[in-house]
């Protein structure tokens, strides 16, 4: 290759390859995290506090509607606390590992969704939202408030 032109030719092709590739990176919008040291033993202790209880503070919450619905609701956050756990004590922890863990979780509520009133159902939130906090997640990509609302009140609205 000492011909000026076919350089020239495989240093354009090149940077288009280059810019592919970043364009195919940057689409994917993973954010690798830096999960907290400390992230495991609060999902541990997550895990084993008493759940759907009555609390005053900071949010009141009057305890769960229909007592009977409280262990498969407890076992369905918790289970969501484990799928956490697992991503924060693995090699490469991201924001995405973590959102898909919360997409899986809320599906599991599908089968008792009509059960639950308003107050459950922002407990549930409440409890994912203190999980995100644990392992300094910024956001649910909208999950939470499909979940809660039906919709993402922040994704453009169609007429």
């Amino acid at each position: 290759m000492d011909d000026p032109k076919q350089v020239n030719i495989m240093t354009k092709y090149f940077k288009i390859l280059a810019l592919f590739l970043s364009l195919a990176v940057c689409a994917q919008n993973v954010t690798e995290m830096k999960t907290p040291k400390e992230a495991s033993k609060k999902i541990i202790e997550f895990l084993e506090k008493k759940k759907f209880v009555q609390q005053a503070n900071p949010n009141f919450y009057p305890g769960i509607a229909d007592e009977k619905m409280r262990p498969i609701l407890v076992k369905k956050i918790n289970l969501i606390a484990t799928d956490f756990l697992n991503v924060a004590e693995s090699k490469n922890p991201t924001d995405i590992k973590y959102q898909k863990k919360i997409e899986v979780g809320l599906s599991r509520f599908t089968e008792v969704y009509m059960e639950l009133d308003t107050e459950d159902r922002e407990k549930i939130c409440n409890y994912i939202e203190e999980l995100m906090d644990i392992v300094h997640l910024e956001s649910s990509n909208g999950q939470l408030n499909k979940f809660m609302y039906g919709f993402d009140p922040k994704s453009k609205m169609i007429d």
